[in-house]
């Protein structure tokens, strides 16, 4: 079944510029550690879901482009054109002269509006191109103009539309230093908004992804790109072709439905967050080696201690605890977990710890709330590597932190004349307070 992938702003185009060339680069890797039968039935399906293919043409896609200004899609495309692998259709990529400005409104109510009926014509050329249809993936920002208010306006469009189909939007959260100065209202606005259309929001945090690069990719001087390449990586272990622990012969079955149906099991828990181990550069992996269990026992560690990577795990948090009193009782709880094996023996990978029914919220039944995928195929070089994506307080701490300093701007009225000129109200920003705090409490009693 195929996804059709809905670019949005600077953010959105160069993170789906990144993901085409990932998906790409695993295609055509050497080191596969599979039969070729068996590699080329996963190369026939990762085309078929990524990528429009016609005889004596180069691959395209399965994408549409979206920017108020048109320097970055022009990149983006001709990026992915001089890679002569694949390419982007001239005909999927909608751009003005003309940007947002970081201003949430102007994108939400003006741009948005204004570009609806040729978005919803390119997204319906594509969707129209598929055998299968999946769902759509948006990416996005949480902090631009562009990015957050055309991209939660075509979220709704898209949700109206496409009633029946799945939705999953993949935000990218701001620095907690500050990009933009109204950052904050903008994401508020943002998530206030997907809450209501999309099926699930992945959030990706710049801060942690900086690290991720610092720490463990040993990135000296850490660029946009550099951070989009570890966006791309984590996306792609989640996409790619992949079947149920259970599963004996090669079905293709990680449908983005079959997803979302396991990872957001109440509309009121959307919000899903991503790690993945182990992330290495290039020269570490080489003299590198891991074994499953390892894997398994520090992803969990990282469930629980809300780590983003396993770098500088705290090893002190335990879901045994039950004492009020002790400071390590704490943990972060789940709603669901999706636990992802690739590499070699991947299906000699015991998924028990995850089964723990400690770990999820005491209204999931036991043995329900950890789903596994696996795939015996070797990705990016990875001999072994295990994703876990999963619906957790994890969001929590840093979403109170961006609608507090929301609320704060909020009550001086900093800047809200600013959203008010294109149509915004205090109404709906006081509507989009009350969602997200509604969404933090409902987390936070897990």
């Amino acid at each position: 079944m195929s996804i059709v992938t809905v670019q949005l702003g600077q953010c959105g185009n160069q993170i789906g510029g990144q993901l085409f060339a990932t998906i790409t680069e695993d295609i055509h890797s050497k080191q596969t550690g599979v039969q070729k039968k068996q590699n080329e039935e996963y190369i026939e399906t990762v085309w078929n879901r990524f990528f429009t293919r016609e005889e004596k043409s180069v691959p395209q896609a399965r994408a549409v482009m979206v920017d108020m200004e048109p320097k970055v899609i022009a990149q983006t495309a001709e990026e992915a054109r001089k890679s002569g692998c694949w390419q982007y259709s001239r005909k999927q990529q909608f751009c003005q002269k003309r940007g947002s400005g970081n201003n949430w409104a102007h994108g939400y109510c003006v741009h948005g509006h204004n570009a609806k009926d040729a978005i919803v014509t390119m997204v319906q050329r594509e969707v129209e191109k598929c055998d299968r249809f999946d769902g759509f993936l948006v990416l996005m920002s949480l902090a631009g103009g562009t990015g957050s208010g055309v991209g939660a306006y075509i979220t709704q469009v898209l949700r109206d539309e496409y009633p029946h189909s799945s939705i999953m939007n993949q935000v990218v959260g701001p620095y907690s230093m500050g990009e933009v100065i109204v950052q904050n209202y903008n994401a508020v606005l943002t998530l206030a908004h997907l809450y209501q259309s999309s099926d699930a929001v992945l959030i990706l945090q710049n801060d942690q992804l900086q690290k991720i690069c610092s720490q463990l990719l040993n990135i000296k001087k850490i660029s946009f790109k550099d951070i989009n390449k570890v966006i791309a990586h984590k996306l792609a272990t989640v996409f790619l072709p992949a079947v149920p622990f259970e599963s004996r012969g090669y079905q293709a079955t990680n449908h983005l439905g079959d997803l979302l149906e396991h990872l957001v099991p109440h509309p009121e828990y959307k919000l899903l967050t991503v790690c993945n181990i182990p992330q290495l550069s290039a020269t570490t992996l080489q003299y590198s080696t891991y074994q499953w269990p390892g894997l398994v026992k520090h992803l969990r560690q990282m469930l629980i201690a809300n780590a983003a990577m396993e770098e500088g795990i705290d090893w002190h948090v335990k879901v045994s605890s039950v004492d009020p009193l002790d400071r390590w009782s704490s943990f972060n709880k789940s709603m669901a977990s999706l636990l992802i094996a690739r590499g070699k023996d991947a299906n000699s990978v015991d998924i028990t710890p995850f089964q723990d029914p400690r770990l999820y919220a005491s209204w999931i039944l036991p043995g329900c709330g950890v789903s596994a995928w696996k795939q015996t195929r070797m990705f990016s070089q990875y001999e072994k590597c295990l994703t876990l994506l999963s619906n957790s307080q994890s969001p929590v701490e840093p979403l109170s932190q961006v609608i507090d300093k929301a609320w704060q701007m909020f009550a001086a009225r900093a800047y809200v004349h600013q959203y008010m000129k294109h149509g915004l109200t205090e109404e709906d920003f006081l509507d989009s307070f009350a969602c997200l705090e509604q969404v933090v409490k409902n987390y936070k009693e897990l």
